[in-house]
Protein backbone atom coordinates (compact mmCIF):
# COMPACT_ATOMS: atom_id res chain seq x y z
CA UNK A 1 0.00 0.00 0.00
CA UNK A 2 3.01 2.44 0.15
CA UNK A 3 3.25 3.63 -3.06
CA UNK A 4 -0.60 4.02 -2.96
CA UNK A 5 -0.47 6.11 0.21
CA UNK A 6 2.07 8.38 -0.65
CA UNK A 7 -0.03 9.73 -4.10
CA UNK A 8 -3.09 11.05 -1.87
CA UNK A 9 -4.24 13.95 -2.27
CA UNK A 10 -5.96 15.57 -0.23
CA UNK A 11 -8.74 18.89 -0.02
CA UNK A 12 -7.50 21.59 2.85
CA UNK A 13 -9.85 24.27 3.86
CA UNK A 14 -9.30 27.39 5.75
CA UNK A 15 -11.74 27.70 8.86
CA UNK A 16 -14.32 30.08 7.30
CA UNK A 17 -13.18 33.50 8.20
CA UNK A 18 -17.34 34.70 9.48
CA UNK A 19 -16.81 32.16 11.78
CA UNK A 20 -14.18 34.19 13.78
CA UNK A 21 -17.13 36.84 14.98
CA UNK A 22 -20.61 37.66 15.60
CA UNK A 23 -23.46 34.90 16.71
CA UNK A 24 -23.16 31.14 15.96
CA UNK A 25 -24.55 30.48 12.67
CA UNK A 26 -26.06 26.58 12.29
CA UNK A 27 -24.07 24.34 9.79
CA UNK A 28 -25.26 21.04 8.49
CA UNK A 29 -22.39 19.80 10.46
CA UNK A 30 -23.69 20.97 13.62
CA UNK A 31 -21.59 22.66 16.38
CA UNK A 32 -18.39 24.10 15.03
CA UNK A 33 -16.87 25.25 18.27
CA UNK A 34 -13.80 23.65 18.32
CA UNK A 35 -13.15 25.02 14.56
CA UNK A 36 -14.28 28.47 15.05
CA UNK A 37 -10.66 30.25 14.67
CA UNK A 38 -8.22 30.04 12.10
CA UNK A 39 -6.63 26.83 10.44
CA UNK A 40 -3.04 27.95 10.29
CA UNK A 41 -1.13 25.76 7.36
CA UNK A 42 1.39 24.70 10.52
CA UNK A 43 -1.46 23.12 11.80
CA UNK A 44 -3.00 21.37 8.74
CA UNK A 45 0.75 20.01 8.08
CA UNK A 46 1.09 18.73 12.01
CA UNK A 47 -2.88 17.20 11.47
CA UNK A 48 -1.94 15.13 7.98
CA UNK A 49 1.53 13.48 9.49
CA UNK A 50 1.68 10.21 9.27
CA UNK A 51 -1.30 9.93 6.92
CA UNK A 52 1.17 9.52 3.48
CA UNK A 53 -0.41 12.83 1.88
CA UNK A 54 1.99 14.13 -0.35
CA UNK A 55 0.13 17.29 -2.07
CA UNK A 56 -3.40 18.83 -1.45
CA UNK A 57 -5.64 21.36 -3.21
CA UNK A 58 -7.28 24.11 -1.34
CA UNK A 59 -11.06 25.07 -2.49
CA UNK A 60 -12.57 28.24 -1.23
CA UNK A 61 -14.04 28.63 2.10
CA UNK A 62 -17.00 31.78 1.32
CA UNK A 63 -15.12 34.68 2.39
CA UNK A 64 -16.78 37.66 1.74
CA UNK A 65 -17.60 37.42 -2.26
CA UNK A 66 -16.19 40.92 -2.86
CA UNK A 67 -12.75 39.35 -1.28
CA UNK A 68 -12.67 36.24 -3.78
CA UNK A 69 -9.52 37.74 -4.95
CA UNK A 70 -8.00 38.23 -1.43
CA UNK A 71 -8.26 34.71 -0.65
CA UNK A 72 -6.52 33.38 -3.27
CA UNK A 73 -3.69 35.84 -2.70
CA UNK A 74 -3.52 34.33 0.82
CA UNK A 75 -3.59 30.68 -0.16
CA UNK A 76 -1.21 31.66 -3.37
CA UNK A 77 1.56 33.28 -0.37
CA UNK A 78 0.81 30.65 1.74
CA UNK A 79 2.04 27.88 -0.69
CA UNK A 80 4.84 30.26 -2.27
CA UNK A 81 6.27 30.22 1.42
CA UNK A 82 5.38 26.95 2.75
CA UNK A 83 5.14 24.75 -0.59
CA UNK A 84 1.67 23.54 0.45
CA UNK A 85 -1.22 23.72 -0.73
CA UNK A 86 -0.69 22.89 -4.33
CA UNK A 87 -3.82 23.94 -5.92
CA UNK A 88 -6.59 26.35 -5.50
CA UNK A 89 -10.07 26.20 -6.28
CA UNK A 90 -11.40 29.40 -5.88
CA UNK A 91 -14.72 31.59 -5.74
CA UNK A 92 -16.48 33.80 -8.45
CA UNK A 93 -19.89 34.89 -8.83
CA UNK A 94 -21.23 32.81 -11.54
CA UNK A 95 -24.67 34.68 -11.36
CA UNK A 96 -23.24 38.35 -12.51
CA UNK A 97 -24.06 38.97 -16.32
CA UNK A 98 -20.42 38.47 -17.30
CA UNK A 99 -17.96 36.63 -14.22
CA UNK A 100 -15.20 36.55 -17.47
CA UNK A 101 -13.73 40.11 -15.10
CA UNK A 102 -13.57 37.78 -12.14
CA UNK A 103 -11.76 35.13 -13.42
CA UNK A 104 -9.23 37.61 -14.88
CA UNK A 105 -8.65 38.54 -12.11
CA UNK A 106 -7.77 35.14 -10.57
CA UNK A 107 -5.35 34.32 -13.46
CA UNK A 108 -2.97 36.27 -11.56
CA UNK A 109 -2.47 33.62 -9.09
CA UNK A 110 -0.72 30.27 -10.84
CA UNK A 111 -1.98 27.57 -8.74
CA UNK A 112 -5.21 28.72 -9.50
CA UNK A 113 -7.13 25.25 -11.32
CA UNK A 114 -11.04 25.41 -11.03
CA UNK A 115 -13.42 27.73 -9.15
CA UNK A 116 -16.45 26.92 -7.15
CA UNK A 117 -19.49 28.52 -6.53
CA UNK A 118 -21.69 26.85 -4.39
CA UNK A 119 -25.62 26.01 -6.02
CA UNK A 120 -26.83 23.45 -2.88
CA UNK A 121 -30.29 24.30 -1.90
CA UNK A 122 -32.79 21.84 0.03
CA UNK A 123 -35.70 22.08 1.69
CA UNK A 124 -34.67 22.39 5.37
CA UNK A 125 -33.21 25.19 6.05
CA UNK A 126 -30.49 24.56 7.66
CA UNK A 127 -29.33 22.12 5.03
CA UNK A 128 -29.65 25.38 2.33
CA UNK A 129 -27.01 27.56 1.13
CA UNK A 130 -27.77 28.54 -2.57
CA UNK A 131 -30.90 31.44 -2.80
CA UNK A 132 -32.74 28.82 -5.12
CA UNK A 133 -32.96 25.37 -6.10
CA UNK A 134 -32.69 25.86 -10.27
CA UNK A 135 -29.42 27.63 -9.95
CA UNK A 136 -27.83 25.24 -12.39
CA UNK A 137 -30.44 25.44 -15.20
CA UNK A 138 -30.66 29.79 -15.11
CA UNK A 139 -29.00 30.56 -18.12
CA UNK A 140 -26.38 33.50 -16.88
CA UNK A 141 -24.94 30.56 -14.11
CA UNK A 142 -24.19 28.44 -17.50
CA UNK A 143 -23.48 30.67 -19.73
CA UNK A 144 -20.48 31.61 -17.12
CA UNK A 145 -19.52 28.27 -16.30
CA UNK A 146 -18.96 27.35 -20.11
CA UNK A 147 -16.52 30.38 -20.19
CA UNK A 148 -14.41 28.33 -18.27
CA UNK A 149 -13.17 26.19 -20.56
CA UNK A 150 -11.11 29.33 -21.89
CA UNK A 151 -9.20 29.31 -18.64
CA UNK A 152 -8.94 25.38 -18.85
CA UNK A 153 -10.27 25.49 -15.39
CA UNK A 154 -12.56 22.93 -13.61
CA UNK A 155 -15.92 23.81 -11.77
CA UNK A 156 -16.59 22.11 -8.54
CA UNK A 157 -20.36 21.30 -8.27
CA UNK A 158 -21.95 20.93 -5.04
CA UNK A 159 -25.60 20.31 -5.24
CA UNK A 160 -28.19 18.05 -3.40
CA UNK A 161 -30.02 14.83 -5.19
CA UNK A 162 -33.41 17.16 -5.96
CA UNK A 163 -30.88 18.93 -7.91
CA UNK A 164 -28.76 16.59 -9.85
CA UNK A 165 -30.94 16.33 -13.02
CA UNK A 166 -30.60 19.97 -13.63
CA UNK A 167 -26.82 19.50 -12.50
CA UNK A 168 -26.87 17.11 -15.30
CA UNK A 169 -28.05 19.43 -18.05
CA UNK A 170 -25.20 21.97 -16.87
CA UNK A 171 -22.63 19.69 -17.33
CA UNK A 172 -24.11 18.55 -20.77
CA UNK A 173 -24.54 22.60 -21.51
CA UNK A 174 -20.81 22.56 -20.98
CA UNK A 175 -18.67 19.52 -22.42
CA UNK A 176 -15.42 21.09 -22.19
CA UNK A 177 -15.41 22.07 -18.47
CA UNK A 178 -13.98 19.21 -15.78
CA UNK A 179 -17.10 18.91 -13.34
CA UNK A 180 -16.10 17.84 -9.95
CA UNK A 181 -18.83 16.72 -7.74
CA UNK A 182 -18.68 18.36 -3.83
CA UNK A 183 -18.81 15.18 -1.43
CA UNK A 184 -20.40 12.67 -3.49
CA UNK A 185 -23.33 14.04 -4.33
CA UNK A 186 -23.92 15.49 -0.46
CA UNK A 187 -25.95 11.72 0.52
CA UNK A 188 -27.80 13.10 3.65
CA UNK A 189 -31.63 11.52 3.58
CA UNK A 190 -30.16 7.59 4.31
CA UNK A 191 -33.57 5.89 4.15
CA UNK A 192 -34.11 3.07 1.27
CA UNK A 193 -35.85 5.80 -1.01
CA UNK A 194 -33.42 8.17 0.13
CA UNK A 195 -30.55 6.04 -1.19
CA UNK A 196 -32.34 5.12 -4.34
CA UNK A 197 -32.45 8.38 -5.64
CA UNK A 198 -28.98 9.60 -4.64
CA UNK A 199 -28.05 6.41 -7.29
CA UNK A 200 -30.67 7.27 -9.82
CA UNK A 201 -29.17 11.50 -9.76
CA UNK A 202 -25.67 9.78 -9.45
CA UNK A 203 -26.21 7.87 -12.40
CA UNK A 204 -27.87 10.96 -14.44
CA UNK A 205 -24.45 12.88 -13.37
CA UNK A 206 -22.23 10.01 -14.59
CA UNK A 207 -23.30 9.88 -17.86
CA UNK A 208 -21.85 13.26 -18.81
CA UNK A 209 -17.86 12.41 -18.95
CA UNK A 210 -16.94 15.57 -17.88
CA UNK A 211 -17.84 15.18 -14.36
CA UNK A 212 -15.85 13.43 -11.94
CA UNK A 213 -17.06 12.50 -8.24
CA UNK A 214 -14.90 13.49 -4.80
CA UNK A 215 -15.06 11.32 -2.32
CA UNK A 216 -15.30 13.89 0.39
CA UNK A 217 -17.34 15.17 3.42
CA UNK A 218 -18.91 11.83 4.15
CA UNK A 219 -19.40 12.46 7.79
CA UNK A 220 -21.30 15.75 6.72
CA UNK A 221 -24.74 14.74 7.63
CA UNK A 222 -23.91 11.43 10.64
CA UNK A 223 -21.28 13.62 12.44
CA UNK A 224 -18.92 11.03 12.71
CA UNK A 225 -16.07 9.03 11.26
CA UNK A 226 -18.00 5.59 10.40
CA UNK A 227 -16.11 3.37 7.90
CA UNK A 228 -18.89 1.65 6.67
CA UNK A 229 -20.83 4.85 5.54
CA UNK A 230 -17.64 5.48 3.75
CA UNK A 231 -17.61 1.78 2.33
CA UNK A 232 -20.88 2.08 0.84
CA UNK A 233 -20.67 5.42 -0.58
CA UNK A 234 -17.45 4.77 -2.22
CA UNK A 235 -18.47 1.42 -3.54
CA UNK A 236 -21.97 2.93 -5.08
CA UNK A 237 -19.60 5.83 -6.53
CA UNK A 238 -17.30 3.93 -8.11
CA UNK A 239 -19.89 1.37 -9.53
CA UNK A 240 -21.51 4.51 -11.24
CA UNK A 241 -18.28 6.50 -11.74
CA UNK A 242 -15.47 4.26 -12.09
CA UNK A 243 -12.35 4.25 -9.94
CA UNK A 244 -10.88 6.53 -12.94
CA UNK A 245 -13.59 9.38 -12.15
CA UNK A 246 -13.70 9.04 -8.53
CA UNK A 247 -10.93 10.96 -5.91
CA UNK A 248 -10.15 11.24 -2.58
CA UNK A 249 -10.96 14.46 -0.43
CA UNK A 250 -10.76 14.99 3.62
CA UNK A 251 -12.84 17.99 4.10
CA UNK A 252 -10.49 19.14 6.69
CA UNK A 253 -10.99 20.68 9.45
CA UNK A 254 -14.68 19.96 9.04
CA UNK A 255 -13.98 16.63 9.64
CA UNK A 256 -11.71 17.53 12.47
CA UNK A 257 -14.50 18.20 14.82
CA UNK A 258 -15.38 14.41 14.69
CA UNK A 259 -12.18 12.54 13.73
CA UNK A 260 -8.37 12.66 13.30
CA UNK A 261 -6.90 13.20 10.05
CA UNK A 262 -4.76 10.20 10.15
CA UNK A 263 -8.24 8.24 11.35
CA UNK A 264 -10.22 9.09 8.50
CA UNK A 265 -7.85 8.27 6.02
CA UNK A 266 -7.41 4.91 7.28
CA UNK A 267 -11.03 4.51 6.83
CA UNK A 268 -10.84 5.15 3.35
CA UNK A 269 -8.16 2.92 3.02
CA UNK A 270 -10.51 0.07 4.63
CA UNK A 271 -13.18 0.89 2.24
CA UNK A 272 -11.00 1.13 -0.85
CA UNK A 273 -9.26 -2.29 0.00
CA UNK A 274 -11.50 -4.55 -1.79
CA UNK A 275 -11.09 -2.50 -4.90
CA UNK A 276 -8.21 -3.00 -7.17
CA UNK A 277 -4.45 -1.55 -6.87
CA UNK A 278 -5.27 0.01 -10.18
CA UNK A 279 -8.42 1.49 -8.78
CA UNK A 280 -7.36 2.26 -5.66
CA UNK A 281 -4.33 4.55 -7.47
CA UNK A 282 -7.05 6.42 -8.72
CA UNK A 283 -9.08 6.98 -5.93
CA UNK A 284 -5.62 8.72 -3.97
CA UNK A 285 -3.95 9.65 -6.59
CA UNK A 286 -4.18 9.87 -10.82
CA UNK A 287 -7.82 11.44 -10.74
CA UNK A 288 -7.23 14.30 -8.51
CA UNK A 289 -3.49 15.08 -10.21
CA UNK A 290 -5.25 14.80 -13.75
CA UNK A 291 -8.62 17.15 -13.04
CA UNK A 292 -6.83 19.53 -10.50
CA UNK A 293 -3.19 19.63 -13.14
CA UNK A 294 -1.30 18.69 -10.07
CA UNK A 295 1.75 17.17 -12.40
CA UNK A 296 3.17 13.95 -12.21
Amino acid sequence: MTDIVDGHHHIWRKSDLAWLSGPMQPRIFGPYEPIRRDYPIEEYLDDLKGSGVTRSVYVQTNWPNGQFEDEAAWVQQTADEHGWPHAIVAYADFTADDVRPQLDRLKRYPLVRGVRMQLHWHENPLYRFAARADLCSDPVIRRNVERLADYGWSFDLQVFTSQMADAAGLAETCPDVTFILQHAGMLEDLSPQGRAAWRTGMAWLAQRPNVVSKLSGLGTFIHRNDPAHIAEIMTDTVAIFGAERSLFGSNFPIEKLWTSYRDLVDAFRAAAARLSLEQQDAIFSTTAARVYRLGP
